[in-house]
């Protein structure tokens, strides 16, 4: 008996699928976002570059006096460091419940601030360094999520590891892979980064540390890269620079340079200090490494595998990220102090006090620079390499160590608030 040809092809296609469907393969595209969505770390660019033609407020207010361009502020449990990210109308962040016992992912409406929906990703007591807590800059929610999208993943140090986590965008716990042990030093506060169908997460530690790149759809282990026993602090970030993308981490006495796809060391130099926290940027030549332990340094490292070093200087950034536009590199120092720096030669181009320490990095925007000082005093200056120029100053709350996310002409800020003799953290949307 003869088969009909299209019937045929029916059923090949059907056993094809029914064989894909019982494999572990990931089918996740490269993800894009709208210019109002604030995906990860630093932005939809990596950078801290607010992206489109946006005008949030140089200036506002919550006080006993009134408020200006408050548009809705959100009380939060207990505390975390981490920054918010942006997704159509939610907003996601991570916070500890100590009360709880509880490490939480938090989804917000964008619009009205109202909590959509929290889920609990890790249970159990946090943890103590020899009987005390970890440095008073961080906790136990430092690290700012990433979305793909399709979920949303977060990093958390809990029960002497650090796992990554991927979280639905309906707050159900999809999948979570142990990157390596962990022995807290200062704290834990490296973020996830998303690249193609990976996710990409970091542990640094004396015990020694890991980088883990993980399919986002499964959670399943695609490489991992071992990395030396110090205690260390960045972000990964994969940058395009010299012709290609290129994971770049530093510290640990090294700037490294891995295909991110694969896990392979493109080059690998010594060119930073051990204790690092900023994030890497890029002016498409060089990558921009700075720490702050033992030794404080800016160094600008040739991407092309040469090895070169360009120039080093002994400017403490230590934990703020810096900003490239145009040539120049913007930086707020944690010491308080705005600098301008020539990104090909690193002469100072300026510097000028703000005032306060800085943990928070600083966010570009239309060619202004919002900068958030740990008293939560943010100095609006212009990203003119020229002179310095002070725009505008606000103070919101006693405490801001988190970087604002900046996206459709509003600005959302983590801020802690002295309530009477208790702290209360809350997230401001901040526009007019």
């Amino acid at each position: 008996m003869k088969r009909d040809g299209d019937g045929m092809k029916k059923m090949l296609l059907a056993g094809i699928a029914c064989f894909l469907m019982s494999c572990e393969f990931s089918w996740a595209e490269t993800p894009t976002f709208s210019e109002t969505d604030w995906p990860w770390w630093r932005g939809a660019g990596r950078q801290g570059h607010a992206v489109g033609d946006q005008d949030p407020p140089t200036q506002w207010s919550d006080s006993d006096d009134g408020t200006r361009n408050i548009i809705w502020k959100t009380p939060l449990p207990d505390r975390g460091h981490g920054s918010p990210i942006l997704l159509g109308d939610r907003v996601y962040l991570q916070v500890a419940d100590k009360a709880r016992n509880s490490q939480l992912l938090v989804c917000l409406n964008r619009d009205s601030g109202e909590l959509v929906w929290e889920a609990v990703v890790h249970e159990g007591e946090f943890d103590t360094v020899d009987q005390r807590e970890p440095n008073t800059r961080a906790s136990w929610a430092s690290c700012t999520p990433a979305t793909d999208g399709e979920r949303v993943f977060v990093n958390f140090y809990s029960n002497k590891a650090v796992y990554t986590s991927a979280v639905s965008l309906d707050g159900e716990l999809l999948w979570q892979q142990k990157l390596c042990r962990y022995q807290i030093h200062q704290g834990y506060g490296s973020s996830p980064t998303v690249y193609d169908d990976l996710v990409i997460a970091s542990a640094d530690n004396k015990a020694g540390g890991q980088v883990v790149a993980m399919d986002r759809v499964t959670g399943n282990v695609v490489w991992r890269h071992q990395r030396p026993k110090e205690p260390n602090y960045p972000s990964p970030v994969v940058l395009s620079v010299a012709g290609k993308d290129q994971l770049v981490l530093t510290g640990c006495d090294l700037v490294t340079s891995l295909d991110p796809k694969t896990g392979t060391v493109n080059w690998e130099i010594e060119g930073a200090t051990t204790e690092c926290v900023t994030t890497t940027v890029t002016d498409g030549k060089h990558v921009f490494t700075s720490g702050g332990y033992p030794q404080s340094h800016i160094s600008a490292v040739v991407a092309d595998g040469s090895g070169e070093i360009a120039w080093e200087v002994g400017t403490r950034v230590y934990v703020p990220s810096m900003l490239h536009q145009d040539g120049n590199l913007f930086m707020t120092l944690d010491a308080g102090v705005a600098m301008c720096v020539d990104c090909e030669t690193g002469e100072t181009k300026w510097k000028s006090r703000l005032g306060g320490d800085f943990t928070s990095s600083p966010v570009l925007v239309n060619e202004r620079i919002y900068a958030v000082n740990e008293e939560g005093t943010c100095f609006i200056f212009a990203a003119d390499s020229e002179s310095f120029e002070l725009i505008a100053e606000n103070k919101l709350g006693d405490s801001v160590m988190a970087t604002p996310a900046i996206s459709g002409g509003r600005i959302y800020l983590r801020v802690g608030v002295q309530e009477g003799d208790q702290r209360q953290e809350y997230l401001y949307c901040i526009g007019e």
